[in-house]
């Protein structure tokens, strides 16, 4: 279990670092806007407060350390993810990290922000309330696809290590 556990931290991190970097490459080539996670921080910290729902997250009152916590959210969330994805996949996979597994993972967690950050943002059910609600939805999956990408990235320079 110790194992799983560090494993998982290592290539949660890993995971989540190559997707915010993928997030900071399209943003300084082509100008795109990553996610704020000081929204995601506001969001969670008003779950605290039993709200929920926001029409939209941006018309809510900021909160004390809404980045830190949006930021951390993000991580511990990259973590949780790849201890879900290693347990399913097994020690055999860290052994030898195959890319179509890890990718359709990161695929299948676009789930998250589809079902559950977005609407409770106030975007709706996969974004359904956005100005061009499919160029978002695009743009999640995209990221996501990068986490999974990150997971096998991440595996294989970490299992070269064990």
């Amino acid at each position: 279990m110790a194992e799983l556990l560090l494993d998982g931290f290592v290539v949660g991190i890993g995971a989540t670092l190559i997707m915010d970097s993928v997030a900071l490459i399209l943003k300084q080539a082509l100008g795109v806007q990553p996610l704020d996670y000081a929204l995601v921080g506001r969001w969670a910290a008003y779950l605290t407060r039993g709200r929920f729902v926001h029409r939209p997250i941006t018309s809510s009152p900021a909160v004390r350390g809404e980045k830190v916590i949006g930021w951390g959210i993000h991580y511990l969330t990259g973590v949780v993810f790849a201890l879900a994805f290693l347990s399913w996949a097994g020690a055999g996979w860290l052994a030898a990290p195959d890319p179509g597994a890890a990718l359709d993972f990161g695929a299948l967690t676009v789930l998250a922000p589809f079902l559950i950050l977005q609407p409770g943002m106030g975007a709706g059910l996969a974004a359904r309330r956005m100005p061009w609600p499919g160029l978002a939805r695009l743009r999640s999956l995209l990221a996501h696809l990068s986490f999974g990408a990150g997971i096998w990235l991440t595996a294989l320079c970490w299992s070269a290590l064990g």
